[in-house]
């Protein structure tokens, strides 16, 4: 018995932009785009009409823009969005928001000669609208988190060095459990290095937003950065992240080189300089996501007697990456992302 295609409608302004992603999407014999629209308010009845089980939408368009379409959308009828962005810094400040709202994930499209430049990602492309069309959505909530009064703020754990180090790993549905974990974390925190799958634009607005939401710290890591207490770093997304160490004092160190385990930068070398560099003074997270990246890694720092967690499936938008991990017997702990963050602390403590 074949199984069903994935039933899509694209959605964008432009009408080169629907038909090479038509194409692109109709390649795979597992894809199906029962429609296109040229914008929300078109696209409103095509859902209704076509019930498509993922939408590409572009995250800018006249009319009515993406984010206030994406925000009624899963507000009264939750389904799998992947936007479709430009990979500029607007395009990643709208992105990350419309992660926030609900999207499952993003296309990043070239600035440039996009007829051209879309065509090297034709697989990538595939491979997000079939993860998305199996993905968890819930329906959109506005986020309540209060902005957190550093100066002021009574959040402590009792840490004044960073002798422990402690590594986050994660992918699609990342932006979010990250921000999750790190919102609930105190501002003493031991330093925290995370690897999260994205462009390296959108890196650097990812840090951005963190930062503003978050009692720690939270900035792209530079190379040669010591590690402090109270302080996040998230990899480039153009670079592998390490930790290393100079003397007494932990290091970021960024370097370049080939995918590991299919990314740049990869969870797997994050976890393995941790695992060698912390040892048993580290503890491993790992988070949603497609694939396996950081399932070996976490085994790295399991066996140096450091605490390892995994995200649980339910919670998790895709549980791949975590799935993987539990599946090899590397997670200590498997957990909804809700308690993930109390669970560091009590490790840290322990």
């Amino acid at each position: 018995m074949n199984k069903p295609k994935v039933k899509v409608l694209v959605v964008d302004d432009s009408a080169l932009v629907r038909k090479i992603l038509k194409g692109i999407l109709e390649s795979s014999s597992d894809i199906e785009v029962v429609g296109t629209a040229p914008d929300p308010l078109v696209a409103r009845n095509k859902i209704k009409q076509l019930n498509p089980d993922v939408l590409t939408l572009d995250v800018e368009m006249p009319g009515m823009d993406g984010i206030t379409f994406l925000k009624n959308l899963m507000r009264l009828r939750p389904m799998p969005v992947v936007m479709v962005s430009t990979l500029t810094e607007r395009g990643a400040g709208i992105t990350l928001e419309a992660l926030e709202v609900g999207a499952v994930d993003f296309i990043a499209k070239p600035k440039f000669d996009f007829s051209h430049g879309i065509q090297r990602y034709t697989e990538q492309i595939i491979h997000k609208v079939k993860v998305a069309a199996r993905a968890k959505v819930k329906p959109y909530k506005p986020d309540t988190t209060v902005v957190p009064n550093r100066a002021g703020s009574a959040s402590s754990i009792g840490f004044s060095t960073t002798d422990k180090v402690i590594a986050i790993g994660a992918s699609t549905g990342g932006t979010e459990a990250i921000r999750s974990v790190l919102t609930a974390l105190p501002s003493d925190s031991p330093g925290i290095l995370i690897t999260q799958h994205i462009p390296p634009k959108f890196s650097e607005r990812f840090a951005e937003r963190l930062d503003r939401l978050c009692a720690l710290r939270v900035s792209e890591a530079r190379d040669g950065e010591p590690v402090l207490p109270g302080r996040a770093y998230i990899a480039p997304g153009d670079r592998h992240l390490e930790l290393t160490r100079n003397g007494a004092r932990y290091v970021c160190r960024l370097r370049n080189g080939n995918s590991v385990s299919g990314h740049k930068p990869s969870v797997d070398v994050l976890f393995k300089s941790v695992a060698r560099v912390a040892g048993s003074n580290s503890m491993g997270v790992i988070l949603t996501g497609m694939g396996a990246d950081g399932a070996e890694g976490l085994g790295d720092i399991q066996r140096t007697g450091a605490h390892t967690i995994a995200q649980d499936e339910q919670t998790s938008v895709v549980w791949g990456m975590p799935g993987e991990a539990v599946k090899r017997g590397n997670a200590e702990k498997v957990l909804p992302i809700n308690e993930v963050a109390s669970a560091i602390v009590t490790g840290l403590v322990a």
